[in-house]
């Protein structure tokens, strides 16, 4: 799978108001300076397994 995860637009994806740690994954519990799709495929070498799509109304 070659599509990136865009994680704005998931479910589990929130703002920090950390300086230092602005985004965040509800999904794997943690706070980071860069975007958290990155993070875990830097970390695990796998895309993000919980990338849920929000809700569009």
């Amino acid at each position: 799978m070659n599509n990136r995860i865009i994680c704005q637009k998931c479910l589990y994806y929130f703002v920090t108001w950390e300086p230092s740690k602005p985004h965040g994954c509800k999904a794997y519990g943690f706070k980071s300076r860069t975007i958290p799709s990155m993070v875990v495929k830097n970390s695990s070498g796998h895309p993000c397994n919980f990338y849920t799509l929000k809700n569009q109304k």
